[in-house]
């Protein structure tokens, strides 16, 4: 793996701490909604991402929002974003400082 591949991660991945839930006032990554970031040779990005709830109302906001986003980093030719419902999010997938800010620690 080199490194302007590492660097497109962590550029993606920024990218996503940017995008937050406008129910929820912590971004997407650290609520644990992301599952998968895979970015091919081509530049395409593959994100596999869940939802709090399945009938989330924000889920078409949120899929956008990360499209516009993630497709403004260097070298990232097309985003597709996935909506997966396993496994089923629960707020153990939050990171500690997403549960602090919740009131969950």
């Amino acid at each position: 793996m080199d490194n302007e591949f590492l660097e497109k991660e962590e550029q993606v991945l920024k990218m996503l701490k940017t995008v937050f839930d406008p129910e929820i006032p912590v971004n997407i990554y650290d609520l644990g909604l992301i599952y998968k970031i895979e970015i091919q040779q081509d530049g395409t990005c593959d994100i596999d991402m869940t939802l709090t709830a399945p009938s989330c109302p924000a889920a078409d906001f949120l899929v956008e929002d990360i499209r516009q986003k993630v497709a403004t980093v260097e070298g990232v030719t097309a985003v597709n974003v996935n909506l997966v419902f396993e496994p089923e999010w629960t707020k153990d997938m939050m990171s500690e400082e997403a549960k602090l800010e919740l009131g969950f620690l």
